[in-house]
This record gives C-alpha cells, structure tokens and sequence, in this order.
C-alpha cells in the first residue's frame, strides 16, 4: 500500500501541464465595470495655437458627458479659465462662467467671452490680443462633483531681441530687467520664446534674464569665449538667481505693432533731444528699440541710416545684407550709447494708429 500511494505521489509531481488548458483560479482577472464612473471628460482640439499683438483668436475646449441624468442642464455646468504663471507655480485667473453669470479678471476685463459654438462649447475667444497673453492656460468644467480640465498654450508671432541699458552690460536684476522690456514696448521673453528665436539662428554671448527667473543665452556658433570651442551649440543655461541681487542682461520679446515705423528725412543730423522733438513735430514719438526689431523681422523693414531711438542708443535694420551696412548678416545693428548732445545721427520714429 505504501508503495502504491509513492507512486502516485511522484506520478503527480512529474507529470506535465497542458498549457493550453492550465489556469489556477487565484489568476483569474475580473473586470468590473462600475455604474457610477466619471461621466464627464474635458478636451482641446488643439494643444497650441498662434496669433499676434492686436489679433483674436480662440482657446479651444469641449466637454463631454456619458450620461446625462434627469433635472440636469448648462445651469449645473461651470466653466472655468485660468493662466500658468511663468514659472508654472501658480495660476491667475482669466474668466468664470456659471449659468448666465459671467466675471473676467484683470487684463482680461471686457476682452474675454465664451464662444459657446454648442451645447458644449467651453472655447474661450480673447480679442485685441496683448503681449502678456502669450502662455499656457488651463480650462476646467464642473459639474456638481466632476470636473476636468484641458491644457492650451497661446503663441506669438514675434522676435526675441537681446537688451542691456547705457549703463552697460550685466546692470539689470530681474524686476528692473521686466521694466527695460515694458519700456522698449515689449515684455521679457519665455524659454521657449529663446528656444524658437536660437533655432531661428539667434546668436548671443551674453547671458539674460528669462520670465521664469532663470538665466540663459543662444549660441549658435560655439567659441571660446561663450562657453567653449568645442561645445555644440544650443542655449546655455545659467540656472536661477537671485531676482533683487544677481545682475544681468536681459532677453525681450516683441510682436506686430499697430502703427508706422519710420525713418524721418531731416536736412540736417541731430542730438538727441533735437530728434525727440523733431518726431514730436511730425505727430509722432521717437521709436522704442522693440518697435525697430519688429519692424525688422515682421516687416522686412531696411534702412542703413543709423538713428537714435528713445532709450538713447543709436541702431539700424538691415533686412538685405550688403556692403557696408552689414555685409554678413541681416540684423539690427548697434552702433552704442553716444552722447546725446551729438549731431551725428538721424531719428526712428512711430505713430501709432488709433
């Protein structure tokens, strides 16, 4: 009897499984679909859409629901937009909408509304776009305990100009770096505003402030002096620094402007403040350094007369490279910060359009 009952033991312990028939119960998955799941689902048909300074555009986004029980209806649905802040650590508030109510916030106050092609339609239209609109912005819908959200980035068409004051170069902490762009009618540029104008070909040894507090510069050419010969190229990073202490230059961002940029024909050279008023005189302003590189880059506008402009540097923009304008390149050339009382140069000037 023992060896009968040893024998079965080993029989069991060789004996081969079936692989097409062997399962344990304890590996059987169960799938439950429940009653009560998320019933609501929020979606922008596009990630990311273009405009300029002065245009409309729209921020798409749909919500969508499973089921719809009964008693519910668009006064349950709430619609919600905010903006990331550049450094992506907070979010400020662009425009609520509840039933018939309506708020917008800020800047956005009168320029903001829903579209509200369909039912469910929670697209946000943002018209007399500015230069502070460029970002990411997020879209929620809540309904009672659901809510989902959508994330949008705004871009610009623009240019990325690098900015120091006559004070010279690495004299601008973050705050007055912010304001040197706002009074070169334009703001401070993102990362991924550096990025695009570095692939674009952006060249530039010195490092700027961003918008997100961090410290950069684009080099396309790699040399000794901007980080090493041998370095491939691409935007060198400085990291973060102290936004009151630290000290640099700066990276503005400009886009179209609605206006005329222009060179004034004057019989004679002026000083400076001869060429503030002699554009006063022709029912303009003397022109800011963002509205020489939009003009620039947007315009293809090419002038080899060397201007002042108001911050009281003196530059020039060549569209078509040539002999001595600027034989290798288009660009805006920087002749400096000469002293203003110098009759030496001729004056950019804008009139805006009302």
């Amino acid at each position: 009897m023992k060896s009968l009952l040893f024998l079965v033991l080993i029989s069991i312990c060789c004996a081969e499984p079936h692989i097409g028939n062997y399962t344990l119960d304890h590996e059987r998955i169960i799938h439950i679909q429940e009653d009560d799941g998320p019933r609501l689902s929020v979606v922008a048909e596009q990630s990311k859409v273009f405009s300029h300074r002065g245009g409309n555009i729209t921020l798409p986004c749909k919500f969508y629901r499973e089921s719809i029980s009964a008693g519910s209806g668009t006064h349950r649905i709430r619609v919600k937009w905010t903006k990331l802040t550049s450094d992506y650590l907070k979010e400020v508030d662009v425009f609520v909408a509840m039933g018939h109510h309506r708020k917008s916030y800020g800047n956005y106050q009168d320029r903001v509304f829903l579209k509200e092609g369909s039912s469910n339609d929670a697209s946000l239209v943002i018209t007399a776009v500015t230069l502070e609109d460029y970002g990411k912005y997020k879209c929620e819908v809540i309904e009672g305990l659901e809510d989902d959200t959508a994330m949008v980035t705004l871009d610009l068409q623009g240019v990325v100009f690098p900015y120091f004051p006559r004070l010279g170069r690495y004299n601008l902490n973050f705050h007055e770096a912010q304001q040197a762009c706002l009074d070169q009618d334009s703001v401070i540029a993102s990362f991924d505003q550096l990025y695009e104008a570095w692939r674009s070909g952006l060249d530039w040894c010195n490092a700027g402030w961003l918008s997100d507090g961090s410290v950069q510069y684009p080099i396309t050419k790699p040399r000794e002096p901007c980080g090493g010969k041998n370095t491939v190229p691409g935007v060198r990073n400085y990291g973060f620094w102290d936004k009151d202490k630290s000290r640099y230059d700066v990276f503005c961002f400009t886009s179209n402007f609605n206006g005329r940029f222009y060179y004034l024909i004057h019989p004679t050279k002026l000083t400076y403040d001869e060429a503030v008023q002699a554009c006063l005189k022709d029912g303009s302003q003397i022109a800011k350094v963002g509205q020489i590189f939009a003009a620039w880059k947007l315009l293809g506008y090419d002038r080899c007369d060397a201007g002042w402009l108001a911050d009281g540097s003196v530059r020039y923009p060549i569209s078509r490279p040539r002999k001595r304008c600027s034989p290798n390149e288009a660009a805006v050339r920087f002749v400096g910060f000469p002293d203003k009382k110098h009759k030496l140069y001729g004056v950019y000037c804008f009139r805006a359009y009302n």
